[in-house]
C-alpha cells in the first residue's frame, strides 16, 4: 500500500459512512474528551447513553470538577474500570485549577492532565485542536497491521513504537480530525476482528492481509497471563428493611463503591463455612434467618470474580459491626455508587 494515498482514501471513505454522533458535531474538547474516556473499552452502543447522561449532569467541565466524587462514581455505575471514573474527576479538577478551565491546546501539555494518555491526548488534540497528531488504538493497530502487513506483536513495547511512528507518518496536516476518527470507524465498522468486509474493502487491491488471506492472522497479539481467580463471600445482614455496607477503602477493585462484609478465600468453599468462624458468628448471632444466593460470576480484565451472598436477618440489633461498616436504607442504598456485581444481586433480591 503506498502511504501517500491512504489518507485520502480514508477520508473520503468516511465521509460516507460515519456514523452520527453528538461527539463528532463539535469541536469542544471537554466534550471529545468525556467521550473518549467513556467509550474506552467501551462500545458506542453501550457508552451513549452514559455520555448523554453525563452532558446533561455535568454541562461544562466546571460542572464535572464541582460534583461529588461519589455522585461520579454513581452515574458511571455500569461501565467498569472505575479508576477512569476517578480519574475523570480528578481531570476536570485539574483543568479547572491550573487552566482556567479550558483545556490545553497542545498534545504534549495534554498528556500532563490527570488521566489522560497518549490516545486520549492525541484524540482532542487533533479533534478540538487540529494538530497533527496520530491515535492509535485496537482499530487503529488492526487496520495498519492488516494493510500494510505488519506481525509486530500489537501488545509489545517494539509493536507500539512501531504502529505509532506509522501511525503519525500518515496523519495529514491539513485534517488530522477526520483522518484519525476515518481510520477508527474503517477498524469498528469495516475492517473488524471477525468477518472483515474484504470484498467491497476500498483497500482490497493494496491490502497485504487479503492477498495473502491472512486476515485472521493480524495483527499478532502476545498472550498474557492467565486470569487471577477469586471467591468472594459477602455477608449481607439486613435488619428494620436496611443492609449494612461498607465503602471500600483498600488499594484493590471496585475503590470508593460500597459492598457489603466481605470475607475473601483462594478456593470455593461451603457458604456454611463461612458462618463457622468467629468474627462472622460474631456479627450474625444465633436468632438469624439466613439464606444462601445463587453463584455469581462477574469477569474483569486480569482476574474474574466467583461470589456468594449470605443474607442474614435479624429482628435483633446487630452487634458487633465493624468501624467503618453502616445501615443504609434501601432508598439510599439505589443512590449509592456500587459494583456490578453487588447491583445484579441487590437487583434480583430487594428489586432496587
Amino acid at each position: 500500500m503506498d502511504k501517500r494515498y491512504f489518507p485520502d482514501k480514508i477520508v473520503k471513505w468516511y465521509e460516507s459512512n460515519k456514523r452520527s454522533l453528538p461527539w463528532r458535531d463539535t469541536r469542544d474538547p471537554y466534550k471529545i474528551w468525556l467521550s473518549e474516556i467513556i467509550l474506552q473499552q467501551t462500545r458506542v452502543s453501550q457508552g451513549l447513553p452514559y455520555y448523554l447522561r453525563f452532558i446533561e449532569a455535568y454541562p461544562t467541565v466546571r460542572a464535572l470538577a464541582a460534583a461529588p466524587e461519589q455522585e461520579v462514581l454513581r452515574l458511571w455505575q455500569g461501565l467498569g474500570y472505575y479508576t477512569r471514573a476517578r480519574n475523570l474527576h480528578k481531570c476536570a479538577k485539574a483543568v479547572v485549577s491550573l487552566h482556567n478551565g479550558e483545556f490545553p491546546r497542545t498534545y504534549e501539555t495534554l498528556l500532563s492532565l490527570p488521566g489522560i494518555g497518549e490516545y486520549t491526548a492525541a484524540a482532542i488534540a487533533s479533534i478540538a485542536f487540529k494538530q497533527a497528531v496520530a491515535v492509535v488504538d485496537g482499530n487503529v493497530f488492526r487496520v495498519l497491521s492488516r494493510i500494510f502487513g505488519i506481525d509486530t506483536p500489537i501488545n509489545s513495547p517494539e509493536g507500539k513504537k512501531q504502529f505509532t511512528a506509522l501511525a503519525n507518518e500518515l496523519v495529514p496536516t491539513a485534517q488530522p480530525d477526520a483522518h484519525n476518527q476515518a481510520v477508527m470507524e474503517f477498524g469498528a465498522l469495516f475492517c473488524t476482528p471477525q468477518n472483515p468486509q474484504c470484498d467491497t474493502c476500498i483497500f482490497q487491491k493494496n491490502c497485504f492481509a487479503f492477498s495473502r488471506k491472512m486476515q485472521q492472522a493480524l495483527p499478532v497479539k502476545l498472550k498474557l497471563k492467565a486470569s487471577r481467580k477469586r471467591y468472594f463471600y459477602y455477608i449481607v445482614l439486613e435488619h428494620r428493611n436496611s443492609l449494612l455496607m461498607r465503602k471500600r477503602e483498600q488499594k484493590d477493585i471496585w475503590l470508593g463503591l460500597f459492598d457489603f462484609h466481605l470475607v475473601e478465600k483462594n478456593r470455593p468453599v461451603k457458604p456454611e463455612k463461612i458462618l463457622e468462624e468467629e468474627a462472622v458468628k460474631k456479627m450474625v448471632g444465633n436468632d438469624a434467618s439466613i439464606t444462601i444466593s445463587k453463584n455469581y460470576k462477574h469477569i474483569l480484565t486480569h482476574q474474574t470474580i466467583f461470589s456468594r451472598f449470605i443474607i442474614v436477618k435479624s429482628d435483633k440489633k446487630i452487634k458487633h459491626v465493624h468501624q467503618n461498616h453502616s445501615f443504609y436504607s434501601l432508598p439510599q442504598i439505589a443512590a449509592l455508587p456500587k459494583p456490578v456485581l453487588v447491583s445484579r444481586f441487590l437487583q434480583e433480591h430487594y428489586v432496587l
